[in-house]
C-alpha cells in the first residue's frame, strides 16, 4: 500500500465512521496480514522520526578553530613568530587548540535531541495481524495496523479508535495539560478543534493511563503529530547567543585597534625614531601582538564554567556554556504553569455543603491537613458525606512513600488523587472506603462530563456521582441539608451558583458531588443504565481544588520585575485558571487579560505585537505553534527571550528561544534535549538564580577586559618614549611577554570567578546594543587607568637613574647594571600597578570594601602567585638573564609598595565621584 491517503488531515480521519477508516486504510477488524504489513514497511519505511542532514564531525570540529576570535589569535601567533617571539606564538596556539576542543565537546553533547525523541517512543507494540494479537517492534508498525491498548502502554503512532472502554490518556507531553483526557470511539464534531482535542484519536508519544481499546493506525513516523513537532524542532536554527555576537564584535574592534596602532608605531619608528625598515616592522608587529588579548578565550570559558558550577549547586544544569551569559540579558520569560509556577499536585482547598464553607489545609499528596470552617456552620457532617461519595467515585490510587522517601505518589488522574487525599485528611482512609465496595461503574466521558460508580452500602446500592457542576446539578432534584433532605429550589440553586462562580474566579477547579439509592446490590453489572441511574439525584456539595503555586514563586516573580524582566505565562490550561494563578503569584494585577489560543489565531502579527504590550497578560489553551509565534514576535522586537517547558509540545519554542529551560524532574527527554538549561527541581526560582549568575558573567568579562587592556598602555608608552625622546628602551619585548602571559594571566582569570555584585538584580537587563568593550570601558582602560600605570612605570624607571646620580639632560646608560635595574623597576611597577588595578576592577562603581576582601579567594591566591612569579623572575639567575632583569634593593621595594595603594586610592576616588554625580542604574519594584 502506498501513502494513498497521506494528505488526509487528522480531523478527516476522526470524523469518518470506523468502517470507512478501515476501508480507506485497506485494513479490517482482523488487522493486516503479515505479508501486507511487510510490503507496507518496505514501501513506506520504518516508524522512526526523520533525521536532519548531519554535518560531518570533522567539519563541526574545524568550525571551532576558525571563528573570529580564533582567527585573530592565529594571526597573532603568526606575527609573534615573525617578530622573534616563538614562546608567545606557541602559547597562543595552545590556547586556541584547548578552547576549540572544549567547544566541540559541548556541541557534541548537545546534539542528541533527535535520539531522545525516538527514545520516548515505545520499543514494542501490541497489534492484531491475521486475526491474532502479536508483539512487534514499534518501528515496524505501519498504517493499517490495529493497536491493542491497555493501561500503562505508550502509543507509537497516530491512530483512530475503533473501540474504547473507560479509556483515559495522558497527553501532557503534547498539550501541556496535566489532567487525563478521556478517549472514545464515537465521531466528534470538529468545530475547528486542534488534533489533540479530537476525542477518538490517539497520538504518538502519549500514554494510556487507564482503560482498554483498539485503534487503527493512520500515520507513522514523520506523518504523526509527534513527528510534526519533531520536524518543527529540527527546522528552527539555533541563534547565536548575545555573547557569541559580542565576541565577534570585540574581535573586529581589537583587530582594528591593534593594526592601527601597529601601523602608527611602524610609521613613527621610521619617521621619528630613525629605525631601520625591518626594525620598524618588528616594532609594529610587537605592538599588534601586545594588543591581542590572549587570555580572553580562557577567561570566557572559566567565567562560564564557574557560573555553570554555581548553577548546578542550585539545581540548574547548563547544557551549553555560552547560554549562561544569555540569561543575564534576558528581557522576557515565557513560562509554563503546571509544575513550574505550581506544584503539579492537585489539592482540594475549599468545600461547600449544606450552606457552609470550609477550608482544607495541607499541601501535595501527603494526607495531612485540617478541615476548618470559613464561618460559623454546623455542616461538617454534610462535608464529610460529600468527601466520602467523591472518594468512592475514583479510580486513582495513593502510594505511600517508600523506605527512605517522604513524598507520596499517585497512580491515575491527579484530580481523583486530590479527592482521595482530601478524604484521607478527614479520616476516610482506603480501609474505611473499602467497607463500601464497588459494584459497577458508568465511566466518565466528554459528553456527560461526569462519572458514576455503584457502591454497596449495607443492604442497598448507592450511586456516587461526581462531575462538572453544569452537568450534575440539572440531574438533581434535592439537596442534603444536614440531617434533612430539601428540594433543590431556585434559592438554593442561586446560592450554589454564586459559590461556584466565586470558586472558579479564584482559579479553582470545581466538582459537584451527588448520590442516589438505585436499587438492590444484587443487580447484575449490565443492569445499570445511565438514564436510569443519573436522575433525581441528591446534591451533596461542591469540592474546589487547585494546583497550588510553588513556595517562593511570588518572590521570584517580584525579583524578575525588579531586574526589569517581564514574565508571561503561556499554558495549555484554561484562561480562568491561568488568570487566577497569575494574580496569586503577583504575575499580573486584578485587571488580568487571559488570551486563549483561538484568539491568538485570529490576530495578525501587528495586532498580536500590540497585545503583547499589555503588562497584565496570560495566554491559555496555547498550542506549540502559538508558543513559537510568541517567541519569534518578541525576538523580532529586540527582546531576549527565555522559555520554560516540559513536554514535546514545548520543544520547538525551547529550541527557538534565546535560552530554553526544560524541567528535569517531570519533563520529557525531548524538552530536555531541545533546551539549553535543565531545572533539576522544576522550580521557577532556580531561573532567577540563573539570571543572577548570567549577569555576573558579563560583568566579570568586562572586569577582565578592563584589567587586561589597562596594561597595554604602560607596555606601549616605553616604546613611544624610546622613539620620541631617544631614551633607552624602558621595557623590552621579553619583559612585555612576562606581563602578558606571566604575571597578568592568573589575576585576570580570577576576575572571571567574581561572585555577582549586590545590585546585579536591581539593574535593567543588558541591552543587545550594549558592548562588552564599550566607550566607557575603553576610556577607563586607555584614558584613565592605563596612563596612570604608565606614569608609575616610567616614574619607577627614572627613579633608578636618579638614585644612581643621573641628572636631567645627561645621557642615560643603555646597558649594564643601572639599565637592567631600571627596566626591572619598570616591569615591577606595572605588576604593582596591576595589583591595585585588579582590586579596583572588581566593580566599576562599588567601593572595594563593599565587595568584600574574602569573597573571591581565587583572586587573593592569584595575586600571591603573581608576586611570587615576579620575585622568581628577578632573583632566579637564569630567568633574570633570559628576561634582562637585575636584583632590586630595599629602597626599590619601598617605592613599589606604594604603587598599588596609589592606584587603588585614585580609582576609588573616581568611583566616589561617579556615585555622587550619577545615580546607579536601578529600577523600583512595581
Amino acid at each position: 500500500m502506498t501513502h494513498l491517503h497521506e494528505n488526509f488531515n487528522a480531523a478527516q480521519w476522526a470524523t469518518r465512521p470506523a468502517e470507512d477508516v478501515l476501508r480507506l486504510l485497506g485494513s479490517s477488524y482482523a488487522g493486516l496480514t503479515q505479508f501486507e504489513a511487510h510490503v507496507r514497511l518496505e514501501h513506506n519505511g520504518r516508524n522512526t522520526l526523520p533525521r536532519p542532514v548531519q554535518t560531518p564531525w570533522w567539519l563541526e570540529l574545524a568550525k571551532n578553530f576558525v571563528h573570529w576570535m580564533a582567527i585573530l589569535l592565529w594571526i597573532g601567533a603568526a606575527l609573534a613568530w615573525l617578530a622573534g617571539m616563538p614562546e608567545l606564538a606557541l602559547a597562543i596556539v595552545f590556547i586556541v587548540l584547548i578552547n576549540g576542543a572544549f567547544g566541540y565537546w559541548q556541541q557534541y553533547s548537545a546534539g542528541r535531541a533527535i535520539e531522545s525523541l525516538e527514545a520516548l517512543l515505545p520499543r514494542q507494540a501490541s497489534v492484531r495481524r491475521d486475526a491474532e494479537e502479536v508483539q512487534v517492534p514499534a518501528e515496524e508498525v505501519v498504517a493499517g495496523d490495529l493497536l491493542i491498548l491497555r493501561e500503562g502502554e505508550s502509543i507509537c503512532a497516530d491512530a483512530r479508535l475503533l473501540t474504547a472502554s473507560r479509556l483515559r490518556v495522558d497527553m501532557s507531553s503534547l498539550t501541556g495539560e496535566s489532567r487525563l483526557i478521556p478517549r472514545t470511539a464515537d465521531c466528534p464534531s470538529v468545530d475547528h478543534r486542534s488534533t489533540p482535542q479530537l476525542s477518538n484519536l490517539l497520538l504518538a508519544g502519549t500514554l494510556v493511563a487507564s482503560g482498554t481499546g483498539e485503534a487503527v493506525v493512520f500515520a507513522t513516523a514523520g506523518q504523526t503529530e509527534f513527528g510534526r513537532l519533531a520536524s518543527m524542532t529540527q527546522q528552527k536554527p539555533v541563534r547565536p547567543s548575545p555573547l557569541q555576537q559580542e565576541i565577534m564584535r570585540i574581535t573586529r574592534l581589537i583587530t582594528v585597534l591593534s593594526v592601527s596602532m601597529g601601523v602608527a608605531f611602524f610609521a613613527l619608528g621610521i619617521s621619528l625614531g630613525g629605525l631601520r625598515l625591518i626594525d620598524s616592522f618588528l616594532f609594529g608587529v610587537g605592538v599588534i601582538v601586545a594588543n591581542v588579548p590572549e587570555g580572553l578565550l580562557p577567561t570566557i570559558t572559566l567565567a562560564l564554567a564557574i557560573a555553570a558550577r554555581r548553577l548546578a549547586a542550585r539545581s540548574a544544569l547548563v547544557r551549553r556554556l555560552e547560554k549562561v551569559e544569555t540569561l543575564g540579558c534576558t528581557t522576557v520569560i515565557i513560562t509554563d504553569k503546571t509544575g513550574t509556577l505550581t506544584e503539579n499536585e492537585m489539592t482540594v482547598r475549599e468545600l461547600w455543603a449544606a450552606g457552609g464553607a470550609w477550608r482544607l489545609g495541607g499541601t501535595g499528596y501527603s494526607p495531612v491537613g485540617d478541615l476548618e470552617p470559613v464561618c460559623s456552620t454546623d455542616s461538617r457532617d454534610s462535608v464529610l458525606d460529600a468527601l466520602k461519595v467523591a472518594a468512592l467515585c475514583c479510580d486513582a490510587r495513593l502510594i505511600p512513600p517508600a523506605s527512605g522517601e517522604t513524598r507520596w505518589r499517585v497512580v491515575g488522574d491527579p484530580t481523583e488523587a486530590a479527592l482521595l487525599v482530601a478524604a484521607a485528611k478527614v479520616g476516610l482512609t482506603s480501609e474505611v472506603l473499602a467497607s463500601t465496595p464497588r459494584l459497577s461503574e458508568l465511566p466518565f466521558d466528554s459528553l456527560r462530563k461526569r462519572m458514576t460508580t455503584i457502591q454497596r452500602s449495607r443492604d442497598r446500592a448507592l450511586a456516587c456521582v461526581k462531575g462538572a457542576p453544569s452537568h450534575v446539578l440539572p440531574l438533581c432534584s434535592g439537596v442534603q441539608w444536614g440531617s434533612e433532605l430539601r428540594p433543590l429550589d431556585q434559592a438554593i440553586l442561586c446560592e450554589i451558583s454564586q459559590v461556584h462562580d466565586a470558586m472558579a474566579d479564584r482559579g479553582l477547579r470545581v466538582l459537584a458531588v451527588a448520590q442516589r439509592e438505585v436499587g438492590s446490590p444484587s443487580m447484575s453489572d449490565d443492569g445499570w443504565r445511565v438514564d436510569d441511574v443519573e436522575r433525581e439525584l441528591t446534591f451533596l456539595g461542591l469540592l474546589a481544588m487547585e494546583d497550588p503555586p510553588r513556595v517562593g514563586v511570588g518572590d521570584a516573580v517580584n525579583a524578575c520585575r525588579s531586574a526589569g524582566i517581564r514574565v508571561i505565562m503561556a499554558t495549555g490550561d484554561s484562561g480562568r485558571t491561568a488568570a487566577a494563578i497569575g494574580r496569586e503569584i503577583g504575575l499580573c494585577g486584578s485587571d488580568v487579560r487571559a488570551v486563549e489560543g483561538i484568539e491568538v489565531d485570529s490576530l495578525d502579527d501587528s495586532a498580536l505585537v500590540a497585545l503583547l504590550k499589555n503588562p497584565s497578560l496570560v495566554f491559555a489553551r496555547v498550542t506549540p505553534e502559538h508558543k513559537l509565534r510568541l517567541v519569534e514576535l518578541l525576538q523580532s522586537g529586540g527582546e531576549v527571550v527565555a522559555v520554560t517547558g516540559d513536554g514535546v509540545n514545548d520543544a520547538p519554542a525551547l529550541k527557538r528561544a534565546d535560552i530554553g529551560v526544560a524541567m528535569g524532574a517531570t519533563g520529557t527527554d525531548v524538552a530536555r534535549e531541545a533546551a539549553d538549561m535543565v531545572l533539576a527541581d522544576d522550580h521557577f526560582t532556580s531561573i532567577v538564580s540563573a539570571i543572577k549568575e548570567g549577569r555576573a558573567v558579563f560583568d566579570n568579562l568586562r572586569k577582565f577586559v578592563t584589567y587586561i587592556f589597562t596594561s597595554n598602555i604602560p607596555e606601549l608608552v616605553p616604546f613611544v618614549a624610546f622613539v620620541l625622546f631617544r631614551i633607552p628602551l624602558p621595557l623590552t619585548v621579553m619583559q612585555v611577554l612576562a606581563v602578558d602571559l606571566g604575571t597578568d594571566l592568573l589575576p585576570a582569570l580570577a576576575l572571571g570567578a567574581e561572585p555577582p555584585e549586590d545590585d546585579v538584580m536591581r539593574r535593567l537587563p543588558r541591552r543587545r546594543t550594549e558592548r562588552l568593550l564599550d566607550r566607557a570601558t575603553l576610556l577607563r582602560a586607555y584614558g584613565w587607568l592605563g596612563p596612570l600605570e604608565a606614569a608609575c612605570s616610567m616614574l619607577a624607571y627614572f627613579f633608578v637613574y636618579r638614585s644612581a646620580g643621573w641628572q636631567w639632560g645627561e645621557a642615560m646608560a643603555d646597558s649594564g647594571p643601572i639599565y637592567r635595574t631600571a627596566t626591572t623597576m619598570s616591569l615591577a611597577a606595572i605588576v604593582a600597578s596591576q595589583v591595585g588595578n585588579v582590586f579596583a576592577c572588581r566593580s566599576s562603581r562599588q567601593a572595594v570594601w563593599h565587595t568584600g576582601w574574602m569573597t573571591n579567594r581565587f583572586l587573593l591566591a592569584a595575586i600571591a602567585a603573581e608576586l611570587l612569579l615576579l620575585v622568581a623572575l628577578i632573583y632566579t639567575p637564569w630567568l633574570a638573564s633570559a628576561f634582562g632583569l637585575a636584583p632590586l634593593q630595599a629602597r626599590h621595594w619601598v617605592f613599589l609598595s606604594a604603587i598599588p595603594l596609589f592606584m587603588l586610592s585614585i580609582e576609588e576616588g573616581r568611583k566616589w565621584f561617579v556615585r555622587r554625580a550619577f545615580k546607579s542604574q536601578t529600577i523600583e519594584v512595581a
